[in-house]
């Protein structure tokens, strides 16, 4: 059976790329289950730092294959299974991973495929890209968080637009709007977003991993709470090996080799 997710690890990034270019990397049970078990691997092996998530062809991933849903319906599964088991289940793994996670959305992320995108750490997309939310086209509402993503991104009015609407917003748009981080044109797109993936995974990992809880946290918390959050994380983070290399480095004017620990 061809392997519809590659897995690769580099350095100490693991690499993982949609393969179903044919179909424009449509979602379906062989890709999101080993996604799964692959993010769970990223979690326990302390030798991964950061993760890197990616598209064959012309797409990132252009959402749940339909197809897939009509013949499962007609065996008694209802849509709510994709949801449950593999739409849920991909973007909590990301969101609770203690390890930065960039999307390169390589091309059109849409539907289940631009919130997957979106629940990511840093979002950056090559100039070429774009993010559809395709749901309301077929009577759906967003799901795989896009609900709760987008609008933190881009606020209600424009996030309600988009959703209703099912605009094609292009990767200049979304880095004006703060959809994503950063765009690049398509020469420099691989190159530079590797880039920002081997950046992190040389980085304080456990560092990362309480910066993105607490902002996390920051989503809901009143300011009160989350300086007494703040407060708590930095002790942790002032505990970890990483700090106190870094502010070795510091004091000796030299470059700090951090371990993740």
């Amino acid at each position: 059976m061809e392997n519809l997710i590659l897995f690769e690890k580099v350095g100490k990034v693991a690499k993982l790329t949609f393969n179903r270019p044919e179909k424009y990397n449509s979602m379906v049970e062989g890709i999101a289950l080993p996604l799964l078990q692959h993010l769970k691997t990223c979690a326990k092996d302390n030798s991964i730092r950061a993760v890197y998530l990616t598209g064959t062809g012309k797409a990132f991933c252009a959402g749940q294959d339909l197809k897939e849903v009509t013949k499962a319906e007609s065996e008694g599964k209802e849509l709510d299974h994709f949801i449950a088991n593999h739409f849920n289940p991909i973007v909590s793994a990301i969101r609770g991973l203690q390890k930065p996670v960039v999307a390169a959305v390589n091309g059109v992320a849409a539907g289940a495929g631009a919130n997957i995108a979106l629940a990511c750490d840093i979002v950056v997309a090559k100039q070429s890209a774009s993010f559809i939310q395709a749901f309301s086209a077929i009577g759906l509402i967003p799901d795989s968080g896009g609900t709760y993503t987008l609008q933190r991104l881009v606020g209600y009015q424009k996030a309600l637009a988009i959703a209703m609407l099912g605009d094609k917003v292009g990767a200049e748009e979304a880095e004006r709007m703060g959809m994503i981080y950063k765009y690049f044109s398509d020469s420099e797109f691989e190159e530079k977003s590797w880039a920002i993936a081997e950046k992190l995974s040389h980085m304080p990992t456990q560092g990362l991993a309480l910066t993105k809880l607490a902002y996390q946290l920051g989503e809901s918390n009143t300011f009160d709470q989350q300086i007494q959050v703040e407060q708590a994380y930095q002790v942790k983070a002032a505990n970890t090996s990483d700090y106190k290399e870094g502010v070795s480095a510091f004091n000796e004017k030299r470059k700090p080799t951090f371990t993740g620990r």
